[in-house]
């Protein structure tokens, strides 16, 4: 019974961070709430994992620092404001030292995000994509940004097995 409250538990990050990295595809923005309610449900999970309070802290501090350098990035337009939140409310899930490695796998996905849109939307790839949705649309439309919360919400699924949380699962 214990067992499948941790496991509930630790299936909101994979669950959220794939929300949110579609919500941006499809709207080029990540709701608030997905960033809160990832932040609120890590004490839980790591109380339920009985993370060591050092561990934990470790873990905050990893997320805050997150958070600094995403303010920063949004700072100077490299990303939006929802994408700083998910990669913050990420790395406190994540936790040192595997937030390196989601560094690392949120800037290759990325790159492969960033030629595949810019294939997409040339002129030659263009006329032969087919007609889909609205959302599809706008995200092949040559000038439109990049919804980078795709790329955080890869690298944080490629990450997440190496997590501290689990370490204690």
């Amino acid at each position: 019974m214990f067992h499948d409250l941790q496991t509930l538990l630790l299936l909101i990050f994979p669950v959220l961070v794939i929300v949110a990295g579609l919500r941006d595809a499809a709207t080029y923005t990540i709701p608030n709430w997905i960033s809160v309610a990832l932040a609120v449900a890590f004490p839980f999970a790591a109380v339920a994992l009985d993370l060591p309070m050092h561990v934990i802290l470790l873990q905050l501090g990893v997320g805050a620092l997150a958070l600094v350098v995403g303010i920063a990035m949004y700072s100077v337009k490299w990303i939006g404001g929802g994408d700083a939140k998910l990669f913050a409310a990420a790395a406190l899930w994540i936790g040192w030292p595997s937030t390196v490695l989601f560094l690392g796998m949120t800037g290759v996905a990325g790159g492969v995000l960033a030629v595949t849109l810019l294939g997409l939307r040339s002129a030659m790839v263009r006329p032969f994509m087919p007609a889909g949705p609205g959302w599809f649309a706008r995200l092949v439309e040559p000038g439109q940004k990049v919804p980078y919360g795709m790329a955080i919400a890869a690298g944080a699924l490629m990450a997440f097995p190496h997590a501290a949380l689990l370490d204690h699962y």
